[in-house]
């Protein structure tokens, strides 16, 4: 029973990070997307979306968090969209794999880190939502 839990929970959070990608990178049409963060700090914070691979049903997008602020860490997460199943899956977080969840527990890894850096992405996307996103481009073009 507790896997199954675990399961479900797991595939809802993949299920909203998908739906949030889609609105965020317009449904998938380009290979990069920059955007700057906006929040009520001077100082700025990008999110760079970048497809590292696209076949008919499948992406793999590489998405960064840069920060001018030393209080926040960047960070870099490799996300598997399955397009037919309508779900985005964090594979790699600071270039390390998370452990399955079907899998026993390894020493150094916590029980629950794969559903972890889900939830790392939801409260990133979730951020990005709240405080808004602007294209790169369009503010570099209305600078210059």
């Amino acid at each position: 029973m507790y896997k199954i839990l675990k399961t479900k929970n797991h595939l809802t959070t993949c299920s909203a990070n998908y739906s949030r990608l889609r609105k965020i990178l317009c449904s998938f049409k380009h290979d990069v997307y920059v955007f700057e963060i906006l929040n009520h700090a001077k100082k700025k914070s990008t999110a760079e979306f970048i497809v590292i691979s696209r076949t008919k049903h499948t992406l793999s997008i590489e998405a960064k968090f840069k920060n001018n602020d030393l209080t926040l860490v960047n960070f870099l997460l490799r996300i598997n969209i399955y397009i037919d199943a309508k779900l985005a899956e964090v594979i790699s977080y600071q270039q390390e794999k998370p452990v399955p969840f079907f899998s026993p527990p390894q020493f150094s890894h916590s029980q629950d880190e794969k559903y972890q850096q889900n939830r790392i992405l939801t409260e990133w996307l979730e951020n990005i939502f709240t405080n808004g996103a602007v294209e790169f481009k369009k503010i570099n073009f209305l600078n210059g």
